[in-house]
């Protein structure tokens, strides 16, 4: 009996990795003889480094970042045996690492993920996967730009200040400061949402109340990133406000696809992909999947979804 078992990571318990384990257990229990195989997953949030490295290979690489707070703090990201590298948004301005009476998305910042990306380049990579689920900013990636060189600026000429307080004074963008070497890169976004920059269904409205935004600030938020919006339209020539995805990370979605010319893919897909989840689901008796906790947003794009409809089209029953 062939049984595939692909688990999300359990938030704060288990990887992925350690899941399928404790899984494959579980089944040897019934079938000693099955012949099983485990693709721990992910969908662009936590655990997509340690997924991609158990599957493909490779190593984590810590540096010391600047916190989602302003604060230092030390955070890893992975290395792909094909010289990839792996970031997750989560751990560098992750709301995980963020304590509740201090999330103010007026004041996170995403500075730590654009400094990941120049200690990757300094390593000689050039080709990137990052992750953007469990953002706890709501910063339009600001941060990340700036610390790619972006000049970001006020009506007095003057840097912005970091979170959606700068966002909300900002009037100018260059880009002659970036760093050069970003042009020679090519940068895929695996995303666990789809929404939009703006309006009811953005990231500001949806997910901004849970990284501590309250009714007046998501207002204003959300008007000032359709601001940004058109002042990347402006001066970057890039007009991200009806792109899918680009709400995602409070934004950083948007900033990948202006400031690093990415494409964003849906998470799971990009990961079943890379993993190989499809090609070993076909000709299976029995799928397996499983995450930390299911809710409505399950359904909704996130990992074990795509394990389902991975099932789903080889006609193979899957138990969650």
């Amino acid at each position: 009996m062939k049984i595939v078992i692909a688990p999300d990571s359990f938030k704060e318990s288990m990887t992925a990795y350690e899941a399928a384990v404790a899984m494959e257990n579980g089944v040897r229990r019934v079938v000693p003889d099955a012949e099983i195989y485990k693709v721990p997953i992910a969908d662009g949030g936590e655990g997509t480094v340690q997924a991609l490295i158990d599957a493909l290979g490779g190593e984590k690489v810590t540096t010391k970042i600047t916190g989602p707070l302003g604060a230092p703090i030390n955070c890893h990201y992975g290395v792909l045996s094909n010289e990839t590298a792996v970031i997750e948004v989560a751990a560098a301005c992750g709301l995980d690492i963020i304590p509740t009476d201090k999330r103010n998305p007026m004041q996170t910042t995403s500075y730590g993920v654009g400094e990941l990306i120049i200690h990757a380049l300094d390593k000689g990579i050039r080709r990137f996967i990052i992750g953007l689920g469990g953002s706890g900013t709501n910063d339009g990636g600001i941060g990340m730009a700036q610390a790619l060189g972006v000049h970001l600026t006020d009506k007095t000429g003057k840097a912005v200040r970091f979170g959606g307080e700068g966002l909300m004074t900002m009037n100018h963008i260059s880009m002659e400061q970036m760093d050069t070497r970003i042009r020679d890169c090519i940068f895929d976004i695996a995303s666990d949402v789809t929404n939009p920059l703006l309006g009811k269904e953005g990231g500001t409205y949806i997910y901004g109340p849970q990284k501590g935004a309250n009714d007046e600030m998501v207002l204003e938020l959300d008007e000032a990133m359709a601001y940004y919006a058109d002042i990347i339209e402006r001066d970057v020539g890039v007009d991200i406000t009806h792109k899918e995805g680009a709400g995602a990370a409070g934004g950083i979605g948007g900033a990948c696809l202006a400031f690093l010319q990415a494409t964003i893919h849906p998470g799971i897909e990009m990961i079943a992909k890379l993993t190989g989840l499809a090609d070993v689901v076909e000709g299976t008796q029995l799928v397996r999947a499983g995450e930390g906790k299911m809710v409505h947003q399950t359904g909704c794009g996130k990992a074990i979804r795509g394990v389902a409809e991975s099932a789903c089209c080889h006609d193979v029953p899957g138990v969650a």
